[in-house]
């Protein structure tokens, strides 16, 4: 278990996903477009669990790995979301939220946008730090926390370069994406993020501190009810006509073989 100064290394972590998610906000500014809080979103998960390794005077047997695997899993959901919004005005979600917060909605963004994604991210870091900070000894569990971890990793960077390939062909706009990993879920890249975060939460049990699972637990709800599944396809079928049929044969979420 870690020591008493893990509390104060929580706190640390806490400070430097505020500390980026302020420096975001000012980008933001300039730009007038807060959707960069995307784009630094990972980061403002990833900074907790480095800030942590760089505290504690000793990190116990996780450390590299679940480092490692955050690090990357990091690396790998900024740079796509930053590449998929190259070049794109604000997302419609922030200008939303934009016009029902006007007047003087940059200065109001510092805490209903990015104040909030460094709490959420802070949350959702929970599980990296405590595996990061436990001297406990490796066990069968934490293996199978990084297999999972590498399987969703694997299945969402899959799914997410099947969707790129998808909509930059001409000869698709308007169609509904129902092949390869898509086939089997309506939304197999957010099935693939739930498993990087169940598979972090094994680690941290393993580690003896169960109580960081509010960690996927969150997340879980979070791409589910709130800014995954259910705001996706709040309208979708607007504009993609086949879309009502692909959610009667398709599975939403966890992959399953589809219906006739």
């Amino acid at each position: 278990m870690p020591d008493a100064g893990f509390t104060g290394a929580l706190a640390a972590g806490f400070g430097a996903s505020v500390a980026l998610a302020v420096l975001a906000w000012v980008a933001s500014l300039r730009a007038r477009d807060v959707s960069i809080v995307d784009s630094v979103w990972a980061f403002l998960v990833f900074a907790p669990a480095c800030t942590v390794a760089l505290l504690l005077s000793g990190t116990g047997p996780r450390a590299a790995i679940v480092l490692a695997l955050a690090g990357l899993w990091a690396v790998r959901l900024s740079g796509y979301i930053t590449w998929r919004h190259r070049g794109q005005p604000e997302d419609r979600r922030y200008q939303a939220i934009r016009q029902r917060n006007e007047p003087h909605f940059e200065w109001k963004s510092l805490y209903l946008v990015f104040g909030l994604q460094a709490v959420l991210a802070w949350i959702v870091a929970l599980p990296l730090m405590a595996s990061v900070a436990s001297d406990a000894p490796w066990r069968m569990l934490d293996t199978l926390g990084v297999a999972v971890v590498a399987f969703g990793l694997a299945f969402e960077t899959m799914a997410d370069a099947q969707l790129a390939r998808f909509k930059a062909d001409p000869a698709q706009r308007g169609r509904v994406m129902a092949s390869g990993l898509w086939r089997y879920s309506r939304h197999p890249n957010y099935f693939g993020e739930c498993c990087v975060w169940w598979g972090m939460g094994l680690v941290a049990v393993s580690a003896g501190l169960w109580w960081t699972l509010i960690s996927p637990v969150m997340m879980t709800v979070l791409l589910l009810e709130i800014s995954g599944v259910a705001l996706l396809e709040k309208d979708i079928g607007d504009h993609r006509p086949g879309y009502a049929d692909y959610v009667r044969r398709t599975s939403a979420f966890i992959p399953w073989m589809p219906r006739s």
